[in-house]
């Protein structure tokens, strides 16, 4: 067999094997947004992995985007996150950034506005794709919050978990792990997000699970 012959072979075997890599597509909010480089940089030659346009903000944004967002890519992993916008209190007089102020404002979505947002976007994603799905929980929030009480976390995701059991959903539960990541790596006490190097740290609790997942 020719030098060029087997060249050829191994150019289209190659190919192959990049247009048959699992493609994971990500959904969430700003904390999602500052792990999935590290992701996407850690699974490499494992898969290809997106992030939704933007930030995913609240459940109420998720269910007017979502089929925009999976549109009819042939995903095999979709994994999604809500909950830091849903559970957050917001003043428009508040000068905080985000009008958080959780003496005076509203909240965004009760946990059950949230449940069931929550149920109406997997039942979507049921319908819509064939993607293996994946919720992740909510992180840390820090004591100090302008407009988050750091309790909620705790209802907020034992709400998404009753609604992935429901659907049969996979759930990877990362709240645990957020908060010595976030004690050491996050941008203070009032501050739900995270150095670069807290950021690489959670994608460690992501990949490490997807690669899981990965078949």
């Amino acid at each position: 067999m020719s030098k060029t012959v087997i060249i050829t072979i191994l150019v289209i075997s190659l190919s192959s094997c990049i247009k048959d890599k699992p493609r994971i597509l990500i959904i969430g909010d700003s904390i999602s947004i500052g792990y999935t480089p590290f992701v996407k940089a850690s699974l490499a030659n494992e898969a290809d992995v997106f992030h939704n346009p933007g930030n995913g903000q609240h459940t109420g944004t998720g269910m007017k985007k979502i089929e925009e967002w999976i549109k009819d890519e042939p995903w095999d992993i979709i994994q999604f996150n809500w909950g830091l916008w849903d559970l957050c209190y917001r003043h428009p007089d508040s000068p905080i950034q985000g009008n958080r102020d959780k003496v005076n404002g509203s909240l965004t979505y009760t946990v059950d506005e949230y449940a069931a947002n929550l149920d109406t976007i997997v039942t979507i994603l049921k319908t819509k794709t064939k993607a293996k799905l994946i919720y992740v929980t909510t992180t840390y929030v820090p004591e100090n919050e302008a407009g988050r009480f750091q309790k909620d976390v705790i209802r907020y995701n034992d709400a998404a978990k009753n609604v992935m059991k429901k659907h049969h959903i996979l759930v990877n539960d990362i709240y645990e792990q957020s908060i010595p990541i976030h004690q050491k790596y996050g941008k203070g006490t009032a501050d739900v997000h995270y150095s670069i190097q807290g950021y690489k740290k959670l994608s460690e609790q992501i990949t490490n699970y997807l690669r899981s997942e990965i078949e």
